[in-house]
């Protein structure tokens, strides 16, 4: 049980990091103020995110949450890069922001559904993750 809240909590906050680092990576393409604003706010929920993550964390384990690693960092900096080359639209960074945000919700859902028996905190805050990301992606429509 111990160790399923600990896969648990690690990959929230690895997603949650991954988000950061991918609005951070997309922010400075942003023209758009109204975009930039809303990109302020979604990195502010995964802070809170992973901060939760990290305040419960030591109830399981005496070591630090997983973060991505370095590679990751690096594959996701380069993807956007790439990928906004040609167009680093508003549209464009939206929908690769969407894209991300969609793989982290197939996860989380994942998560949920195969960890029925973690303990309730850890659950709260795997399943607030998962409807952070559902809203995120609603409001990341708007700019397509």
């Amino acid at each position: 049980m111990e160790n399923q809240n600990l896969n648990i909590l690690d990959e929230v906050n690895k997603g949650a990091t991954m988000g950061m680092d991918a609005i951070s990576y997309v922010a400075e393409k942003v023209s758009d103020n109204d975009f930039k604003e809303v990109l302020d706010t979604e990195y502010s929920k995964y802070k809170k995110i992973s901060q939760r993550v990290n305040d419960l964390y030591s109830d399981y384990s005496m070591k630090e949450p997983h973060e991505t690693n370095a590679m990751n960092k690096m594959m996701t900096w380069y993807g956007i890069q790439m990928k906004t080359m040609t167009d680093d639209s508003t549209s464009k960074l939206s929908e690769l922001l969407m894209k991300g945000t969609n793989m982290g919700i197939i996860e989380g859902r994942r998560l949920i559904n195969e960890n029925a028996n973690a303990s309730s905190d850890v659950k709260n805050i795997l399943n607030d993750f998962v409807v952070m990301q559902e809203d995120s992606v609603e409001t990341l429509k708007k700019y397509l």
